[in-house]
């Protein structure tokens, strides 16, 4: 399905309309994923709620941003996405930069929906402290943009060499977007999350590590932490039964 916000043509799609619950589960993906990676998770949830879920810009099938967006834009972004469905009460659950995202929806003042619970699954958001070997990184890459300033296309090669993964696989624009997101620190606003907020994690997790997880249940005042062992980052696709199982539980599917 596709629908218009702003002047972005949005892919997404919308199951279980006919669900019982008055609530709706909005799901939000990871960087550099898509709405498919969901598609089974939101099958079973729709058994009981109306399930949605985008590809935000810049991903799946959705074009990227006009200009090189922040967490805000993005977070304006599913206001209006939500707000267009006419969804009225919504649970929020995100994958990594979903959950990035979320944490800042949650601080919004005057919502035209309410928010009533939180999933977040291996979720950003907290800023980690650098290792040397990313303290040398920085460091390179300060010195290319001196040295390499009226370079473009070598300080874009120098960058992509030391930079990460997602780096590397992202384009000129997503690259920008990357950097603004990565270096936004989201622990100030987890204590003023009012929402009652389950944390599902991978315990081998290197992307957003169990501490993070732990971190999140520590300063979200009504927070509980689901691990799931022996899995990493996609703790939701490496093992699906435990996940679905947890859903089940706390959705009372």
């Amino acid at each position: 399905m596709e629908m218009k916000i702003g002047d972005i043509n949005v892919n997404y799609f919308l199951l279980g309309e006919n669900a019982a619950a008055d609530e709706a589960v909005v799901m939000l993906h990871g960087w550099g994923a898509n709405i498919e990676l969901f598609r089974s998770s939101a099958e079973f949830i729709a058994t009981k709620y109306t399930v949605a879920a985008c590809d935000m810009p810049g991903f799946g099938e959705t074009p990227e941003p006009p200009t090189d967006w922040v967490v805000d834009n993005y977070t304006d972004f599913v206001i209006e996405f939500i707000k267009k469905l006419g969804l009225k009460k919504v649970i929020l659950l995100g994958h990594s930069f979903g959950g990035r995202v979320i944490i800042k929806l949650c601080n919004r003042k005057a919502l035209p929906f309410e928010i009533s619970r939180l999933i977040l699954v291996d979720a950003a958001g907290i800023r980690p402290e650098k290792t040397a070997e990313q303290l040398k990184k920085e460091k390179i890459m300060k010195l290319g943009k001196k040295l390499l300033g009226a370079f473009p296309k070598l300080l874009e090669k120098m960058q992509s060499m030391v930079g990460s993964a997602d780096y590397r696989a992202a384009s000129p624009m997503m690259k920008r977007v990357l950097i603004n997101v990565v270096n936004e620190d989201l622990s100030h606003l987890l204590p003023s999350i009012k929402q009652e907020t389950l944390l599902i994690w991978g315990t081998l997790d290197t992307a957003t590590p169990l501490s993070d997880g732990e971190k999140m249940e520590q300063l979200i005042p009504d927070a509980g932490l689901a691990k799931i062992e022996g899995v990493g980052h996609f703790s939701f696709l490496e093992s699906p039964v435990v996940f679905e199982a947890i859903l089940e539980s706390y959705l009372e599917l």
